[in-house]
């Protein structure tokens, strides 16, 4: 029934969007297809607004957005509680993240898209699983916001969307499926040598 009523709820939101989706099939690991190469460019000098958001972490309370996180990577994923392949997928970001060393200037943020869904709920869901990173569950416009900019495929879980944010604040979709932990510590790594060895002029 929850099922059910996400993907009614999903229907509605996706009338204000560019474009709708067709569900896709759970696929396995790197089984994934490519997604529209949709980012800030030249064409978007500004970063999106959901970008300027205020996210509540759902395990700590305290609030954060992705701008605040300027000069880092950010590696974002939408997801759903009852979503199987969200919770197989953020089981490789958990292994990625440990493989990479938790570096300090890399941030992970899961978002619950699923408007029937609340922070208390995802609370016990992350803890559960051990998932020590952001979650949140966002406002409706960054839902609808995030459907018009990287496609509406993006507002469809077990697709297992996910984005990563450059230091420069250029957000890079990833082939939507499951990636694996290797397939993401690739991407990440790329990202976070960009600008790495910049050394602060002294004072």
């Amino acid at each position: 029934m929850k099922k059910l009523s996400f993907l009614f709820t999903l229907f509605m939101l996706l009338l204000s969007a560019c474009s709708a989706t067709t569900p896709t099939p759970e696929k396995g690991m790197d089984q994934a297809t490519e997604a529209p190469v949709v980012q800030a460019t030249a064409v978007m000098p500004e970063t999106p607004a959901w970008f300027d958001a205020t996210l509540t972490d759902a395990r700590t309370g305290q609030t954060f957005s992705i701008n605040g996180f300027k000069g880092k990577v950010v590696l974002v994923e939408t997801m759903a509680q009852w979503c199987s392949n969200c919770m197989k997928q953020q089981t490789q970001v958990k292994a990625m993240h440990e493989a990479v060393g938790a570096p300090d200037d890399l941030f992970l943020i899961g978002l619950d898209i699923d408007p029937n869904e609340n922070a208390m709920d995802l609370k016990s869901y992350v803890e559960k699983r051990e998932f020590d990173w952001l979650y949140a569950v966002p406002s409706a416009e960054v839902i609808r916001e995030i459907g018009n900019l990287y496609t509406a495929q993006f507002l469809n879980p077990p697709s297992t969307p996910i984005l990563i944010v450059d230091r420069q604040g250029i957000a890079h979709p990833l082939p939507f499926g499951i990636k694996s932990a290797d397939h993401l510590k690739k991407e990440v790594l790329k990202y976070l040598e960009d600008g790495m060895y910049i050394i602060a002029p002294k004072e």
